[in-house]
């Protein structure tokens, strides 16, 4: 019985000794998404490509809710000398153009929200790409791009983003 726990013991230890040796020769790295999606140089070109379509909208949306803001003010000044009829037209006038004013922002932030999907679904899979290439290059087994915590020397953000800046 003595010698079974000895040879069991031996045994745990080879297992042990040979997971050290296994989990050293694993290469990790690790991908901070939200620098590739701030710093890549496809992804600075998609914003500005969204402001640019959607630049002259949101001005638009904006002066719409100025001049909006501006009636009403008129309106509260003028309330007191107006008819029963007039201030009840004005205040229904009002309530439709902030109603309008509403569904144009809705719709314009949805459509903005579809389009920055569209476009940073490409930064993510040119990036997944370059990814894929560099971990294959420099021999990783395990890339990881969502961690609770990542030692830097792991961080391969930097190699990535270098391959993904210098392509045209």
């Amino acid at each position: 019985m003595n010698t079974f726990f000895r040879h069991l013991s031996l045994t745990f230890a080879l297992g042990l000794a040979a997971f050290s040796v296994q989990a050293e020769e694993i290469r990790i790295g690790f991908i901070n998404t939200d620098r590739i999606f701030k710093e890549a140089n496809t992804a600075k070109q998609a914003q500005a490509k969204l402001e640019q379509e959607f630049s002259k909208r949101d001005k638009d949306l904006i002066e719409f809710g100025n001049n909006l803001k501006s009636s009403a003010e008129k309106f509260e000044r003028e309330a007191p000398t107006l008819s029963e009829s007039q201030r009840l037209s004005r205040q229904k006038q009002l309530g439709e153009q902030d109603r309008e004013l509403q569904r144009k922002r809705r719709e314009f932030q949805e459509e903005l929200n579809a389009r920055k999907n569209e476009e940073f679904q490409q930064v993510l899979e040119r990036a997944n790409r370059v990814i894929k290439q560099v971990a294959e290059t420099e021999k990783f087994d395990l890339v990881l791009q969502e961690a609770v915590y990542i030692n830097p020397k792991h961080d391969i953000t930097d190699k990535v983003l270098k391959v993904i800046n210098a392509a045209k």
